[in-house]
């Protein structure tokens, strides 16, 4: 019996002996498939930046996410599409400060490149042929760096306090530096918002929460077409 015994013993520790390195070779590929998957997935995700001020930003907001590029992102992970959206945006951010900032920003690779610039020019009545050619430039680094990158310009009015012709002058710079770039194009960008006192917040100028879902809808219309 008790040579029985140890011939049973003999047998499990024999079985455990052959059957530890098949499982660990099973955890091991299973490991390295897993991974295999997650830089794959990595690889497949697109970065979408958006470059702006603080319309961009979400100034004034709880939480960044909260701006129309982080509601756009929630739309995105519903849809369960593979990209990533990057907020460049940056409070009192000028179209020449932009220019100057710009490069070091691609550095990582950029798919889609949504341009919302030009607000706070406008409001310091800066000249719009200074304001064009920073966007041109804007436009012509991203272009070279990333030829086969998708972008998206958004427009933007000035209050009537700066006068009609300045006015007329600002807004007429959007939509013909998209047709000369043949740039997906958002109108206006505060469109539903501008002048609502129950969607902007104290200052009159940045949307509220509410105000930036009607954002994100204003872009999404003419993002998803891209994605």
């Amino acid at each position: 019996m008790k040579q029985f015994s140890l011939y049973l013993a003999i047998g499990f520790f024999l079985a455990a002996s052959c059957g530890s390195p098949s499982n660990q070779k099973g955890k091991e590929i299973n490991a390295e498939a897993s991974q295999a998957d997650t830089v794959s997935v990595k690889e497949k995700t697109q970065n979408i930046l958006f470059f702006g001020n603080s319309l961009t930003a979400g100034y004034g907001l709880e939480s960044q996410a909260l701006a129309f590029p982080g509601l756009i992102q929630q739309r995105i992970d519903s849809l369960e599409l593979p990209y990533r959206v990057i907020n460049a945006g940056l409070s009192g951010e000028t179209s020449a400060a932009g220019n100057e900032r710009i490069e070091w920003l691609l550095n990582e690779k950029i798919d889609i490149f949504v341009l919302e610039l030009g607000a706070n020019d406008g409001l310091r009545g800066i000249p719009t042929e200074e304001t064009q050619k920073n966007l041109q430039s804007i436009i012509d680094k991203v272009k070279s760096k990333y030829p086969d990158c998708r972008l998206v310009l958004t427009g933007m009015l000035v209050p009537p306090s700066m006068g009609s012709d300045y006015g007329n002058a600002f807004t007429a710079i959007f939509p013909a530096l998209a047709k000369e770039n043949d740039l997906a194009y958002v109108p206006f960008l505060l469109e539903g918002v501008a002048g609502e006192s129950g969607l902007n917040q104290r200052d009159g100028i940045h949307p509220t929460e509410k105000g930036h879902e009607i954002l994100a809808e204003n872009v999404w219309q003419v993002l998803q077409p891209l994605l």
